[in-house]
C-alpha cells in the first residue's frame, strides 16, 4: 500500500476565510427570508405568551396559589418537589413510563415529570398531598388494608390514579381497572393488591 502524499489530515486545502468568502454570496441569498422568519417566530411567541428565560409565573397547588420560578424547560415535577417541597410525586421515570409523578390537573390524571410548569398555569393542580389532611381518602385507607404498596415509590401515582379513575368510574368492573391503571409500574409486582384495593372500594362503595 503506497504512502498517503498530499496535504496533511488536519487541513481541508481551503481555508476559513476562503470558506467564508465562497459562502457569502449564498448567505446574502438567505438573509432577508431568514429575517422574516426570524421575525415572524418573534411575533408567534409574543402572542402565544411563551416566554424565554427565567420568569415567576403563578400555579394553583392543592387549593392554594404559589408564586414561583421557572424556565421554560422547567417541568411541574421541579417545582413541586424542589419549590413546593411536595414530594409525593416521584422522579422515577422522566418519561412519565412509570406513572409514580401522577397528579391531577383540572381532574385529570398527568404526568408531572412531562408536563411543563408554564403549560399549568392557570389550572387547578392537586397533589397526593391533598389527599392526606384531616380526613383521609378512602383509596389510601384501601391501600393499607390491602398491603397494596411495598418500597413505596410507586404508591403516590398508584393512589392518585385510583382516585381519578374511580372518579370517573365509580362503578368499574374489574377488567375496567386494570386497563383504567395500565399506565402505572409497579417494580415490586403489587399490582394484584392494587386491584385488590380498588375493587374492594367499588363493591363497598367507599369510592367517594
Amino acid at each position: 500500500m503506497s504512502e498517503r502524499t498530499g496535504p496533511p489530515l488536519t487541513g481541508s486545502g481551503v481555508s476559513r476565510r476562503a470558506f467564508l468568502k465562497g459562502s457569502g454570496a449564498a448567505a446574502a441569498a438567505s438573509a432577508i427570508p431568514a429575517a422574516i422568519a426570524e421575525a415572524q417566530d418573534d411575533q408567534r411567541e409574543a402572542s402565544s405568551g411563551v416566554v424565554s428565560g427565567r420568569t415567576t409565573i403563578q400555579l394553583d397547588v392543592n387549593g392554594q396559589t404559589h408564586d414561583v420560578a421557572v424556565m421554560p424547560t422547567t417541568t411541574l415535577l421541579d417545582v413541586l418537589r424542589y419549590q413546593l417541597d411536595l414530594t409525593g410525586a416521584k422522579p422515577v421515570s422522566m418519561d412519565g413510563s412509570s406513572g409514580a409523578s401522577t397528579v391531577l390537573i383540572d381532574g385529570k390524571p398527568m404526568t408531572a415529570s412531562t408536563t411543563l410548569a408554564l403549560a399549568a398555569r392557570g389550572k387547578k393542580i392537586e397533589t397526593v398531598e391533598s389527599l392526606g389532611h384531616d380526613d383521609v381518602d378512602a383509596v389510601q385507607r384501601a391501600f393499607v388494608e390491602h398491603d397494596a404498596q411495598q418500597c413505596g415509590f410507586c404508591t403516590p401515582g398508584f393512589v392518585v390514579a385510583v382516585r381519578a379513575f374511580l372518579n370517573q368510574n365509580p362503578n368499574a368492573t374489574d377488567a375496567q381497572i386494570r386497563e383504567g391503571l395500565n399506565g402505572n409500574i409497579c417494580r415490586c409486582g403489587t399490582y394484584y393488591d392494587v386491584i385488590e384495593a380498588a375493587t374492594a372500594l367499588v363493591k363497598g362503595g367507599g369510592n367517594g
